[in-house]
């Protein structure tokens, strides 16, 4: 079920991030934990690295880090790092790879649905899930309806260049709000005509093995176990 698999990232996150990076090994062997629950997901460990892309942002900034700060400072060539600067950058880099790699699996074996009717399980407010289940819904159709705009205004022959051209643009970005504010009245009052009554329906069972939780709780119980002999070791 979505929402034990969630239950299991938050938790292995959770451990990781508890996990101070001066115990470095940990952080290996956490590693080789994600990487052993890719392969036993059937994910391509291509796909991982790919998709845990997204966290260059972070990278850079945490790179920088080692040269600001306070405290004892070392050479390192002609770089004069920050000790403390550098375990924060370090803590950011490995603590934040391993969380997005684990969000990744989570993704990718994981339906957007199914992860939010997980978090309905998880008693996180009914309304957010609703927010967050109609956007995923009717993105693709307001993407869609952008494309349609702009077809529209480049065969009358606009074409944007400069500043005099945002007086046009942001007219079609209003247009845009009030036809999708506009899609979403009709949408609720036709749900509101089906018998809705502030619930989506759904037929998924309630009732969860034992088994299943053991299967779910195996990742985060073997990143504490990690932890806390790394910790006695160290």
């Amino acid at each position: 079920p979505s929402h034990l698999k969630i239950v299991t990232v938050l938790l292995f996150i959770f451990v990781v991030v508890s996990t101070p990076i001066t115990v470095w090994p940990a952080f290996i062997a956490f590693f080789a934990l994600v990487l052993a629950t890719t392969i036993a997901a059937k994910v391509s460990i291509f796909t991982l690295f790919k998709r845990a892309l997204i966290e260059i942002p972070f990278i850079f900034f945490a790179i920088l880090m080692p040269f600001f700060g306070e405290g004892e400072r070392f050479q390192l060539g002609p770089f004069n790092l920050y000790r403390d600067g550098l375990l924060a950058g370090g803590s950011i880099v490995a603590k934040g790879t391993l969380g997005v790699m684990i969000a990744v699996v989570l993704s990718t074996t994981t339906t957007a649905r199914e992860i939010l009717r997980g978090l309905e399980r998880l008693k996180l407010p009914s309304l957010m899930v609703q927010i967050a289940s109609f956007m995923l819904r009717y993105v693709n159709v307001i993407s869609d309806e952008m494309e349609r705009m702009k077809i529209a205004r480049e065969s009358r022959g606009f074409h944007a260049t400069g500043i005099k051209h945002w007086k046009v643009i942001a007219t079609s970005a209003a247009a845009l709000f009030i036809r999708s504010y506009e899609r979403g009245e009709r949408v609720h009052l036709a749900m509101l005509s089906r018998g809705f009554t502030g619930e989506l329906p759904h037929t998924e069972s309630k009732k969860v093995e034992m088994s299943s939780w053991l299967i779910a709780l195996a990742l985060p119980f073997f990143a504490l176990l990690i932890s806390l002999i790394f910790r006695v070791i160290g």
